[in-house]
């Protein structure tokens, strides 16, 4: 696994759910490389957004099938992570999202 921060966090995501836990518990969600561990992506963020991490929840999203008309195809399976900042912290760059 590298240790580039910017290999490990690969896009900030933002749905419904997504913007109620960053307004009511402080967690943010995250796509990450698969590889990567709690461990790594806890230090990521860290260095990234300089701010402090109290826990990370990591979940495997399994590929769908997909139709373009008569032709089947499959999304890749990703991972995404549920990032919990300490002491109400906040990401400034993700606030008027």
């Amino acid at each position: 696994m590298s240790s580039d921060p910017y290999r490990i966090i690969k896009l900030h995501i933002v749905t419904e759910r997504s913007t109620v836990l960053k307004e009511s518990l402080s967690e943010y969600v995250f796509k990450v490389d698969k590889r990567a561990n709690k461990h790594a992506i806890r230090d990521a963020v860290e260095q990234i957004f300089k701010v402090k991490v109290d826990r990370v929840h990591t979940m495997i999203m399994p590929g769908k099938m997909k139709r373009m008309g008569r032709y089947e195809g499959k999304t890749p399976t990703w991972k995404k992570a549920i990032v919990r900042l300490k002491d109400k912290q906040v990401i400034s760059m993700f606030d008027n999202m």
